[in-house]
């Protein structure tokens, strides 16, 4: 694809998503206006009203400074400790005067005890018989003071002699439980609620918690080895004018200012060698990329990758230093260099197996790759049930070969190393293997973790591989790389010898935390988007003649548009109605069945 030709599609996709979003705009703020309330969050959005009648904001502005938190407490806990707590109240066990909570916080959760008399020392007792019993929730955060004791069965408690409300919730978790044989009821498992709502999840479900505390624990890790190489930590653009550094199907912009195409970045490499250029003998990123492919448990097209590149250095010293630094993170996160792994326990102490991708091949296929050109690998992989096309070229079909017939194979840590030229580059060409680069991608568990070079620094040979790419995307492939003329000038400066490194965080996370999918190890997973359910305006119901005093209650009725009063018999809206009315103790007058009727009436006229 040529920049110009990707300048209009870009700017065609750039008019029509703002179209789409701004055609958006007036219904997504109707969906907040409008949105249908469970029992539940009427119920709870009256105990907001009932907290601010008693002069209590439900959701105050000053800060709750605390003294401790739950795990911590437990470890160093001594009666009669006075300490100030916060968090999110999980469950009540309300005994008439006194009563026992769960207090959750960002270390887990605490026992504290309510008793009415010692909470509200004074006459008035409606902090407690009204404020706590009646209008807080599970899920609403408050704060308690209070001292420590231990109840007659040893459980480490709070005495609570103070309590503030920090934030009401309006939507009620979900209700899991555990019996006394550690069996969990109603779990919140559904993996596309889990994934959309993935604060509800945290909260919930404590060991998802302990898989991103695992993930921040990867990433110091990785900083404190490198920080302590004097290696230095970079930040380089996301937009970019060329999607270079790997070959993947990049994601379209338009910059309005320069009105010109604009990329979001599917690799870093080709800024920071161009640092390497500069001076810099070691830099590293943990760089956000972007790749519009598919999708599956192991791909998400906004992902994190960690580059390091370091002067002076081969692809045998990196091999090296990623097994050294692997076997690190597995000690930090476990305390072993053995970490389990769906039905496998995964030796991550060095050194690593090292396999070369012919080998590999020959091995699980017996294809021997060497000297087969495009026509005979065409051929191989045809006969090993592999689909291809025309746009295929060389590389592709080696690494299509690869990919189907031996990947899984490699459980543990292993090195596939010295790939053919035609798929590497941006790879230095081997040293004593013709038609070959110096290159390794480490598999585990049957997943590329990462992927490594000798850099190529030769800038006419890098120039002909780039035209080699170009010839590719005019077959129709359209993971071909573009030719980075900048990065070829800065080639042509000269670059020291390098040696780099692109590691997939989510990947090693996966590895390190026993999770086979990579929506697990995300926040936020790319997900399709969500359709919000609303209801309809209150006054549109005046048209079919609805007394007004009667609009906002067919709403709370379960009667979200006119037309899901139209599609119910007349007699069937009345007597619901009218129940609704009773059971509210609406002070409105009954609605009689001809009332009713004569709605269906006026919308056969006004339809007419």
């Amino acid at each position: 694809m040529s920049v110009s030709f990707g300048a209009a599609i870009c700017v065609a996709a750039s008019r029509q998503t703002y179209a789409f979003h701004l055609a958006l705009r007036t219904p997504c703020l109707r969906t907040f206006e409008h949105m249908i309330r469970s029992e539940q969050e009427r119920q709870r959005i009256a105990s907001v009203d009932a907290l601010r009648a008693r002069g209590i904001d439900p959701y105050p502005a000053p800060a709750y400074p605390v003294t401790h938190h739950s795990a911590s407490l437990k470890e160093t806990f001594e009666e009669g400790m006075q300490v100030k707590l916060a968090g999110r109240l999980m469950s009540r066990r309300i005994m008439g005067k006194a009563s026992f909570a769960e207090l959750q916080d960002r270390e887990g959760s605490l026992q504290i005890y309510l008793n009415r008399d010692e909470l509200c020392p004074g006459e008035d007792k409606s902090l407690y018989n009204d404020v706590f019993k009646k209008l807080l929730d599970r899920g609403d955060f408050i704060g308690v003071e209070g001292e420590t004791f231990t109840t007659q069965v040893g459980e480490p408690s709070v005495k609570v002699t103070s309590l503030t409300v920090l934030s009401k919730a309006i939507r009620p978790l979900p209700a899991v439980k555990t019996d006394e044989e550690g069996n969990v009821h109603d779990a919140f498992t559904d993996p596309e609620l889990r994934y959309r709502q993935r604060y509800v999840d945290l909260v919930v479900n404590p060991d998802v918690k302990k898989t991103f505390v695992a993930r921040s624990t990867i990433v110091r890790k990785i900083r404190e080895v490198f920080d302590a190489k004097g290696w230095m930590e970079v930040d380089t653009p996301v937009l970019q004018s060329i999607p270079g550094g790997a070959a993947a199907r990049p994601f379209i912009t338009h910059h309005n200012a320069l009105d010109i195409p604009l990329y979001l970045r599917i690799a870093n490499e080709l800024y920071l060698k161009r640092l390497i250029v500069g001076g810099f003998d070691g830099v590293y990123e943990f760089s956000r990329n972007f790749r519009n492919e598919g999708m599956d448990r192991t791909h998400n097209p906004e992902f994190t990758v960690l580059e390091l590149y370091v002067a002076y250095e081969d692809y045998h010293w990196m091999m090296e230093t990623t097994e050294n630094l692997f076997g690190e993170l597995a000690k930090a996160v476990h305390g072993s260099s053995e970490v389990p792994l769906g039905e496998h326990t995964i030796n991550f102490a060095p050194p690593y197996a090292r396999v070369t991708m012919r080998d590999a091949i020959l091995e699980h296929t017996g294809v021997d790759i060497d000297g087969l050109d495009e026509a005979g690998l065409r051929k191989a992989c045809e006969s090993q049930g592999i689909e291809t096309d025309d746009s295929m070229g060389r590389g592709k079909l080696i690494d299509e070969l690869f990919g189907e017939k031996c990947e899984h194979h490699y459980i543990q840590p292993t090195f596939i190393m010295d790939y053919p030229t035609d798929m590497s580059p941006l790879t230095k060409a081997h040293r004593d293997k013709p038609g070959y680069t110096e290159r390794f991608e480490l598999m585990i568990n049957g997943t590329e973790v990462a992927n490594a070079y000798s850099e190529l620094n030769d800038p006419l040979d890098q120039r002909a591989r780039f035209e080699d790419q170009v010839k590719l995307a005019d077959r129709g492939d359209d993971e071909a790389m573009f030719i980075d003329h900048d990065f070829l000038r800065a080639l042509e400066y000269g670059m020291p010898p390098t040696s780099g490194i692109g590691i997939g965080i989510d990947r090693l996370v996966m590895m390190m935390t026993n999770q086979t999918s990579i929506q697990e190890v995300l926040f936020f997973p790319q997900m399709r988007p969500e359709s919000f359910e609303v209801s309809g305006n209150a006054a549109d119901f005046s048209a079919l003649g609805v007394p007004r005093v009667w609009e906002e209650h067919l709403v709370s009725a379960g009667f979200n548009s006119t037309a899901d009063v139209l599609d119910a018999k007349p007699t069937q809206v009345h007597q619901r109605l009218n129940g609704f009315r009773k059971k509210n103790k609406l002070d409105i007058p009954a609605l009689s069945l001809e009332e009713v009727s004569a709605w269906y009436s006026s919308a056969e006229n006004h339809t007419s």
